[in-house]
């Protein structure tokens, strides 16, 4: 039987590294050609959540991926601030709302997306704000509108990278979703206090800050519960400075 030698062996390792850096430049030119697809993606997204959480589903689920950009960039405008209502000079597009929510509650820049009536561009129909949390097994975010009135929630829409299917999961359903619309971000006093996910599904809240809950999924609902809580705390300096 042959064996190898010491020179077999080191042709055997160049091959290998060779081969490496081949196929890694070859993945790094196909990963830079995508990113331009995947960053329209992203955006496409965004502006959809965005416009979604504003106008409701209804509205957008016959737009084609044209339609939503130019609706978006017809009636969206957009400010940065930080939680002491300080507007901020720095581009929106630039913003990682992830990085973001990794820093200290103060110093967190936070985009304001302003959404204008399609047939009066002077009158604001809704203030869209991102949020960002944890559910049970990872991360969660979405986008909450405010109405006009900056005290009613007009919408809400939540996406999640691994909660558990039919149970945490369910944060994307339509039907989960539209339980906050109408109810109010502060009490009789002032104060804010956002609508909250209940224990238990299947009943009927009448309360302007309950929400029915997820059965099966409390810790999801309750990730839920406190992005809301912090992120609207956040804004209210600049919700307040808008009445």
């Amino acid at each position: 039987m042959s064996k190898f030698n010491k020179n077999d062996n080191k042709y055997i390792i160049s091959y290998a590294i060779i081969m490496t850096l081949v196929f890694g430049s070859v993945l790094a030119v196909v990963a830079l050609a995508l990113k331009p697809k995947q960053d329209a993606e992203v955006l496409l997204e965004k502006q959809n959540f965005i416009l979604k959480a504003a106008l409701g589903e209804k509205a957008m689920s016959t737009m084609s991926d044209e339609q939503i950009t130019a609706l978006y960039n017809e009636t969206v405008k957009t400010v940065v601030v930080k939680a002491d209502g300080v507007r901020v000079e720095t581009e929106e597009a630039s913003i990682n709302v992830f990085k973001e929510y990794k820093k200290p509650k103060d110093v967190r820049e936070l985009p304001v997306y302003k959404v204008y009536d399609q047939t009066d561009s002077s009158k604001i129909k809704a203030y869209v704000f991102p949020v960002y949390g944890k559910g049970l097994w990872d991360f969660i975010w979405g986008y909450v509108a405010v109405e006009a009135d900056l005290k009613t929630l007009g919408g809400l829409v939540l996406d999640h990278k691994g909660e558990t299917p039919g149970l945490g999961a369910r944060i994307t359903e339509q039907e989960v979703q539209n339980r906050f619309i109408g109810k109010e971000i502060f009490n009789a006093n002032g104060e804010l206090d956002a609508p909250h996910f209940q224990k238990g599904e299947g009943n009927t809240y009448e309360g302007a800050h309950k929400v029915d809950g997820l059965s099966g999924a409390t810790i999801t609902a309750k990730g839920v519960n406190n992005m809301l809580d912090d992120y609207l705390a956040m804004y209210k300096t600049f919700i307040k400075a808008q009445k």
